[in-house]
């Protein structure tokens, strides 16, 4: 049974996880940087190990000086959190090989779902609509275009170890695919250390709709319904709701038996989340399975009222999942995340690193905010800009939006600058309340309402 966990992360999820454990009974190890030795979830865990300088490559992406924490202090487990680690199968193995129960899927699952061009055949032989494509990596330029044209433009080159939007480009003919293919290859190469991409069909303005995957290790496989994320600027999530505003019930049944279909193909085990693109006519695509816990999992809760960190640890513990798919219930709920980051949208989003002056956050009925944010608090600029998650929920997706509004216009964050204007006026946009936004919702917004945002 797992009596002590170390947290391999920081800000809002290290925080997050602390509290999980907490109510579990179970001990915390806090690791942090030199950066971090303010941060709440370093205050708060039961203990705590400094491994390593500011920067991420110097602590929190060293798994040596976690794995040496963890024997240090003697811990039974280590929950990754996301980003970092979390999606590093070595890491994993690591673990495994050191008799550490690794808090997210076997490092063979993380592996084959890490590399997209395997996921993607992975799941199509599980009967799972994908994009058309390219069997995998593309070896040449002239490969390349031939691909492009067969498949028809506009496509995407993506890179095959990708993730948050590098190594990601669009082409619409032959001449500027040449031009895209060198620089996503370059991109990739410098942000991943594998330079190999894939052609994929380009989905204009689609949904980007994902789906809640919870597996034990006794062979159940269930799905807590979808969220929706087409709210993003250069393919970083701003505002996530659950459910769609787009899905009907026949459509969501659909999706769900398919990212079944697809975690099973990986033979999975703890929380993940199967991605989509799904058109105006409602065809779907697999795009990604992440192999970890989501920045926006509270959305699922908030709707489903299960605790993901929870069943994480459970399942980790070898635990059954002590419900059934029957179990779950869609459309009592509805729940949106705005990710509050310090970042200046008037400077074209730059970010914007220092101290909080003073610090309120929201409250009342509906709504709750995970941040590791207070008066005081110095934010470092090594790391991710987000620094909480305003999530509002209610009967109805109205209700969810008026409390959205409401909780931004109490939220006070003084001394930088942060998103939550820009949320604000996002919930008062008629596009975004008639449920109308797609993957070109964030462009078209800013076009509209920049001058008014920023004045």
């Amino acid at each position: 049974m797992i009596q002590k966990v170390l947290i391999a992360n920081r800000g809002e999820i290290a925080l997050r996880i602390v509290r999980a454990c907490r109510e579990m009974g179970i001990k915390t190890l806090a690791v942090y940087s030199e950066a971090d030795v303010q941060s709440l979830h370093v205050q708060l865990a039961d203990e705590a190990i400094c491994i390593g300088g500011n920067k991420s490559a110097d602590s929190y992406l060293r798994a040596d000086r976690i794995i040496s924490a963890a024997e240090i202090a003697d811990v039974d487990a280590i929950h990754p959190g996301y980003g970092f680690l979390s999606e590093n199968a070595k890491f994993a193995e690591q673990c495994e090989s050191c008799n550490i129960k690794f808090i997210g899927p076997k490092s063979k699952s993380i592996k084959m779902m890490g590399d997209k061009s395997v996921a993607k055949d992975t799941v199509k032989k599980a009967g799972v609509p994908t994009v058309p494509g390219s069997d995998g990596p593309v070896e040449s330029e002239s490969e390349a275009v031939k691909i492009a044209r067969k498949i028809g433009y506009p496509v995407i080159i993506k890179a095959v170890a990708g993730g948050g939007g590098r190594g990601m480009r669009i082409a619409h003919n032959d001449v500027s695919f040449a031009k895209e293919y060198h620089v996503a290859r370059g991109e990739a190469e410098k942000a991943f250390g594998n330079g190999a991409v894939y052609i994929e069909k380009y989905i204009e303005k689609p949904r980007h709709i994902e789906f809640q995957i919870l597996a034990d290790s006794h062979g159940k496989t269930l799905h807590l319904g979808e969220r929706d994320c087409s709210v993003q600027r250069r393919h970083q999530k701003l505002i996530e709701e659950s459910p769609s505003p787009f899905l009907n019930s026949d459509l969501r049944k659909k999706m769900g038996k398919a990212a079944i279909r697809a975690a099973e193909a990986a033979e999975y085990e703890n929380a993940g989340t199967i991605e989509f693109l799904v058109d105006a006519k409602g065809n779907y695509y697999f795009i990604e399975m992440n192999t970890r816990i989501q920045v926006e999992h509270p959305v699922t809760e908030e709707v489903t009222g299960i605790d993901l960190v929870k069943q994480q640890i459970m399942i980790a513990n070898g635990e059954k999942l002590a419900f059934d798919q029957g179990d779950i219930k869609f459309g009592e709920r509805h729940a949106i995340e705005c990710r509050i980051n310090a970042e200046d949208p008037a400077r074209n989003f730059s970010p914007s690193p220092g101290t909080i002056g003073l610090y309120y956050a929201p409250g009342g009925l509906g709504v709750r905010v995970d941040s590791h944010a207070y008066s005081g608090y110095t934010i470092p600029p090594y790391y991710d800009s987000m620094i909480g998650k305003l999530i509002c929920f209610g009967p109805t997706r109205k209700v969810a939006l008026e409390r959205a509004y409401r909780a931004l216009s109490e939220y006070l964050i003084r001394g930088i600058k942060t998103t939550i204007p820009l949320h604000k006026a996002i919930m008062a946009d008629p596009v975004f309340i008639e449920g109308k936004a797609t993957t070109a919702y964030m462009e078209d917004f800013l076009g509209r309402t920049a001058t008014d945002l920023f004045s």
